[in-house]
């Protein structure tokens, strides 16, 4: 007769959210394959075509102009309030925070610190080379623009390529890329698509951005999310050597602990201090081991030893110094028999 419960399907997901045992075995980590290589050159040149069509104020450069003077955000405004709060979804400290804690969640459930070093890389990726691209391009923005039809190129500005978009290709790009199986890896990399795609529409629909400035951002972040399997023996080198250092001082502290209260006796033995009968300097009584004292006790002092008991009359009469009156001539101890002279003194 079978007694145990179907699961459901809540309580797979409970189960998923339970911590591992230890570390899995194998962990899918991406690999610089042929396949990965080819969309990387792909990508770096498209990469490189967006910057030469800017720069030589191709039909590129008409086409953001264009669109900058059909002003979306006014075309459309009755989105402008939805499109204020989902243009987050692209700038780097909110959603580095929100990526953080997902990660750090897996970091901790499967006993690695995996996903958590491969954010950091990441982000550090962008940050060069995004930021570089920025202030050594110098393009200025559509709302700062200053001749029409111009590229607006090495004029002090700071948008091209799309910080936004590239940000939102690499935060939410890198939970495609650290996923567990195939099918999340799919469903995980058309979700980022999609949220990094409007994240640049909206810069263009604000007029934060020209729309080649998108486009390159798109390929920057790219750029990035393909170029992390090259950088997975770093990660694992560092991942080992922050445990190894973890492991150092969590020996380090018992022995500095050690130092500080050294451990003489065993546990389960307490040191119990009772007052002994000397006293110290003045009248301060001084404390010894109830242990010392119990053992000293047990010895009896010399005059309280034990000695053979006697008869009450074979004890001999002690007279008590400093007693003035002086012994009887005549008296003699108690159950002594008495003399022949004080026997003849006596009759006479």
């Amino acid at each position: 007769m079978r007694t145990e419960r179907n699961l459901t399907r809540l309580d797979r997901v409970f189960a998923r959210l339970d911590r591992e045992p230890e570390r899995p075995v194998l962990l899918d980590v991406p690999k610089m394959s042929r396949h990965r290589i080819a969309l990387f050159a792909g990508t770096l040149a498209f990469y490189a075509a967006i910057v030469w069509a800017v720069l030589i104020t191709s039909w590129l450069v008409r086409l953001d102009w264009q669109v900058m003077f059909f002003r979306p955000y006014q075309q459309w405004p009755e989105i402008h309030a939805f499109v204020d709060y989902y243009v987050v979804l692209g700038q780097r400290g909110p959603t580095a925070v929100m990526v953080a804690a997902w990660l750090g969640w897996r970091s901790w459930r499967q006993h690695t610190l995996r996903p958590l070093l491969a954010l950091a890389v990441s982000l550090l990726l962008l940050n060069v080379t995004v930021g570089a691209a920025k202030l050594g391009m110098g393009r200025l923005g559509p709302h700062y623009a200053t001749t029409i039809g111009s590229n607006e190129m090495w004029l002090g500005g700071d948008i091209f390529p799309s910080g936004h978009t590239a940000n939102a290709v690499v935060t939410w790009g890198i939970l495609a890329y650290l996923a567990s199986t195939p099918r999340a890896r799919r469903w995980l990399s058309a979700l980022s698509a999609v949220v990094s795609l409007g994240v640049g529409l909206s810069t263009v629909y604000i007029g934060t951005h020209w729309l080649s400035d998108v486009l390159l951002g798109w390929a920057a972040g790219l750029l990035i999310l393909l170029a992390l399997p090259w950088f997975e023996p770093l990660i694992a080198r560092s991942e080992a050597w922050i445990l190894a250092l973890r492991d150092r001082l969590r020996d380090r502290v018992p022995a500095r602990a050690g130092r500080v209260a050294p451990v003489t006796r065993p546990v389960g033995a307490p040191v119990v201090l009772t007052p002994s009968a000397t006293t110290g300097r003045g009248d301060d009584p001084v404390y010894e081991p109830a242990s010392a004292s119990r053992s000293r006790a047990a010895v009896a002092p010399v005059y309280l030893a034990s000695a053979p008991l006697t008869a009450h009359a074979e004890r001999t009469p002690v007279t008590p110094a400093g007693v003035r009156r002086p012994q009887h001539a005549e008296r003699h101890p108690r159950g002594s028999a008495p003399t022949s002279t004080a026997r003849h003194g006596a009759g006479g």
